[in-house]
């Protein structure tokens, strides 16, 4: 049997089965409001229960305009609203980025090692609200989803793949096809999957995230609460010493960063601050929440304060 793993590059499975010990301990909860904001900076609430799309009928004053139903709208030249009907299961899917970029730290454990630990905490936290768990892994050439499933049956399929990294063991029915290099561009192929409704929580340092590649993240929010949970290493913000520092090439083998003079090391951390700051622009367009995770921060911290007790409560965090 798998013990618990204190290795800073993989976890095991009986890891990420006990993280349900742990939100329970912590009294983690999806349901109620959370303290966490969304992009713009204000604190918001999580949606209740899912949504299903029923049919389109005549907008009357007073409907909210977001549940606008453009196509019919632009169809009859009047404008609809989409009606929807409630669902007791509310699909929530978990994607989490595996890739190359993410596996890398100078503290604690791997990015990689980090949103897998998250996504077991907030499946375990999804079993316990009584949703259906689903979710995809990324590992930079193979995407393997599984479908949304009742509970553990949905969830523990979802840990046997972080558990046996890349090359670990089948996952029964998981569908595999190779994908993009970059997390977000291997979004595409799964995003016709989520349901209207659904609760979307997506792990990465989103490394492939480039300027005016939004399409991916407009699609998941138009009809599902979406989570952006950005992670990174404390090197990545702020530069090292000045010198001459190896890392891990794009192809593989080694590189050599040069940060010998202070302008270097000025530009390394303007590219990360860019990076992050347009990821919380483009999560504030869309209406996404926003979450940032380090590499030397236990994720069950970090999630605490945001669906703790407390939060649950609506009392804050």
């Amino acid at each position: 049997m798998d013990s618990p793993a204190d290795d800073v590059t993989r976890v095991s499975l009986a890891e990420l089965v006990a993280a349900r010990i742990e939100a329970r301990r912590l009294g983690l909860r999806l349901g109620g409001p959370i303290s966490a904001p969304r992009a713009g900076g204000h604190l918001s609430r999580l949606r209740g229960p899912g949504i299903e799309y029923d049919e389109s009928r005549g907008y009357v004053p007073g409907d909210d305009r977001r549940t606008m139903d453009w196509r019919v709208t632009a169809r009859t030249a009047m404008p609809h609203v989409k009606v929807h009907r409630d669902e007791r299961e509310r699909p929530v899917w978990l994607f989490v980025d595996q890739g190359p970029s993410m596996r890398f730290a100078t503290r604690v454990a791997f990015k990689s090692v980090v949103a897998a630990r998250a996504a077991a905490l907030l499946g375990w936290m999804a079993v316990a609200h009584g949703d259906r768990v689903g979710g995809a892994i990324h590992d930079g050439s193979q995407l393997q989803l599984r479908p949304t499933a009742s509970r553990e049956r949905g969830l523990l399929p979802l840990l046997r793949l972080l558990a046996g990294g890349p090359d670990g063991p089948p996952a029964g029915a998981a569908e595999r096809r190779r994908a993009p290099a970059d997390f977000t561009a291997a979004l595409h192929g799964v995003l016709a999957r989520v349901r209207p409704g659904s609760l979307v929580f997506l792990l990465s340092d989103f490394a492939g995230c480039r300027a005016g590649d939004d399409a991916w993240l407009v699609r998941l929010t138009e009809h599902s609460e979406v989570m952006l949970i950005f992670i990174h290493d404390p090197i990545e913000a702020a530069a090292p010493p000045a010198g001459l520092w190896p890392v891990a090439g794009a192809a593989g083998g080694r590189v050599l960063l040069d940060l010998r003079s202070a302008g270097r090391r000025a530009l390394y951390e303007a590219r990360f601050a860019r990076h992050r700051q347009r990821l919380r622009d483009l999560a504030r367009r869309q209406r996404a929440h926003w979450l940032t995770l380090t590499t030397d921060e236990a994720p069950a911290a970090a999630l605490a304060r945001v669906f703790g007790r407390r939060a649950a409560a609506g009392t804050g965090a």
